[in-house]
């Protein structure tokens, strides 16, 4: 799923409510200016690329992931719902996830304003909110 021309600035809280399916292993959330720059990829795995149960967030900047971020913990289950809160200052994105632990992931491009949102992997979104 991706939403384009949408405006997420400096100030604003983004709120995603979802479930990982089943059978997930991982999913992503990633939000950036157009769809080649991402400035956050979050990336919970309950099980993908050698990691079990941890989030991993980056950015992708010219072509190139840049270095992986590991904070927080992983109230993520298979088949259950999330709540996923992001709040955006103009250093970085705050973000709270279901059990009250925090990932504090510099906004490394540095815009004010970011324009698309997508997820991609194993996640049904059943709704996000910019306030």
């Amino acid at each position: 799923m991706i939403v384009k021309n949408m405006s997420f600035k400096v100030g604003q809280t983004l709120t995603v409510v979802g479930v990982a399916k089943p059978d997930a292993t991982n999913f992503a959330l990633n939000i950036g200016p157009d769809e080649q720059e991402i400035t956050m990829h979050m990336n919970p795995r309950f099980n993908a690329h050698g990691d079990e149960n941890v989030v991993v967030c980056n950015s992708y900047q010219q072509g190139q992931w840049c270095e992986e971020h590991r904070e927080g913990g992983f109230p993520f289950r298979q088949g259950e719902e999330f709540k996923i809160v992001i709040a955006f200052t103009p250093t970085e994105f705050l973000v709270t996830l279901s059990d009250g632990s925090a990932i504090h992931f510099p906004n490394r491009i540095g815009a004010e304003k970011y324009s698309v949102i997508s997820f991609d992997g194993d996640v049904r979104v059943n709704s996000f909110e910019i306030k």
